[in-house]
């Protein structure tokens, strides 16, 4: 993967995680009583082979395979993925509160995803943004 390509899923990343959080939690710049910090780290990527992703997932012999890996919540074939890392601190204390590395892609059979090379990854970012925006309104 490109550098340039590392760089734009990392700013993909920071826009949609602050995207899905502001929708239920202020964000701040500063350091405040009962405040979080969340450090993302973008681990890596796995990109998508462009149009085999795509063909892989309707022709006969990615169809039913993508079809299964679908059913298991598997990946699909020649499709990209993204890994990344989540650190959640105190601001007051500046403790680690939580830490996760999580691996996130589309449905294997999402059809979308396999038209670029980084299609699956971003769709991965918003997962993963959604996973987060979960776990902390449960808390």
């Amino acid at each position: 993967m490109s550098e340039g390509d590392k760089q734009f899923l990392a700013k993909f990343m920071q826009q949609e995680f602050e995207k899905r959080l502001s929708t239920r939690f202020s964000l701040v710049t500063a350091k405040a009583p009962q405040t979080i910090r969340i450090r993302l780290t973008l681990a890596g990527a796995k990109t998508t082979t462009p149009v085999v992703g795509a063909v892989t997932k309707v022709d006969l012999m990615g169809g039913p395979y993508n079809a299964v890996q679908a059913a298991r919540g598997k990946e699909g074939m020649f499709s990209g993925s993204v890994n990344y890392a989540v650190e959640i601190y105190d601001t007051q204390t500046n403790k680690l509160l939580a830490a996760y590395v999580a691996k996130q892609y589309p449905s294997a059979m999402n059809l979308r995803t396999g038209w670029t090379s980084l299609d699956a990854s971003m769709v991965g970012i918003s997962k993963g943004a959604d996973a987060l925006l979960a776990e902390l309104s449960r808390s």
